[in-house]
């Protein structure tokens, strides 16, 4: 089995303290890199896994945290937070450059191959760095998207992947025809998959306790959209082509 090693990383970013979990492949070499946001409820053991999961394809990852290390089970306090942040973009500019230099920083990191993949709130920082010029080879989001300031989206310099349920309330057709539109206006390289019948956080495996209307875990898309992430990835940093999903612990 491919040696993983992980520690805990602590940065301030947002006036908070946060706390991320760095994922280094086996070796010593630089690696590849891959900057991975959290949704709205914060880092969790979930995207911890992922990183972990990309780390023994050969990635360095580091999944980032927005919330100052606090994990929000309450939908409603959840919404409290991450409502203003989603109004602000160079907050979550600021906070997605934070993490960046941590992941910048890493020994490991090949500063030259990075991609920043997110899912809902982390793959709109995601994107928000794209449109603040990040030199990034790639830029991928799950049940994130959002529309940027006029002109901005002209500088993203990397191909951009995006996956959404079809019927996922939060991020409607008119939303996903509005980020179709940016894209496409500012030349982006982009795609946009929607998975039929999901709904918002379709990736995210079911939880006790209360979630909002219009959320659902499909365990199906769930896999497809993880393989379109690694297909992205293969193809952006050219690692290779992209290890079977194992099970659901990385979907």
């Amino acid at each position: 089995m491919t040696t993983v090693t992980t520690r805990t990383v602590e940065y301030p970013a947002d006036g908070l303290t946060m706390i991320g979990h760095l994922a280094l492949p086996a070796g010593t070499d630089r690696a590849p890199a891959v900057l991975l946001g959290p949704e709205g409820l914060g880092l969790t053991d979930i995207q911890r896994r992922r990183a972990d999961a990309l780390a023994k394809l050969g990635y360095v990852a580091l999944a980032f945290d927005i919330n100052g290390g606090r994990r929000f089970d309450d939908p409603q306090q959840m919404l409290a937070h991450v409502t203003p942040l989603l109004a602000a973009p160079d907050r979550m500019r600021d906070i997605g450059h934070a993490a960046l230099d941590v992941l910048r920083a890493e020994p490991r990191t090949d500063v030259d191959r990075i991609a920043a993949v997110g899912y809902g709130t982390g793959g709109i920082i995601a994107l928000e760095l794209g449109r603040d010029g990040v030199d990034l080879r790639a830029i991928g989001t799950v049940n994130g998207l959002n529309t940027g300031r006029p002109g901005e989206a002209a500088r993203i310099h990397c191909p951009v992947w995006a996956g959404v349920g079809s019927e996922d309330p939060i991020m409607p057709s008119a939303q996903r025809d509005a980020f179709a539109a940016e894209m496409q206006a500012a030349g982006v390289d982009w795609r946009l998959v929607v998975y039929g019948g999901a709904l918002h956080a379709f990736h995210h495996p079911p939880v006790a306790h209360t979630v909002l209307p219009g959320v659902g875990h499909h365990p199906l898309h769930a896999r497809r959209a993880w393989r379109d992430i690694l297909d992205l990835l293969a193809e952006s940093l050219t690692l290779g082509e992209p290890a079977p999903v194992e099970g659901q612990s990385a979907a």
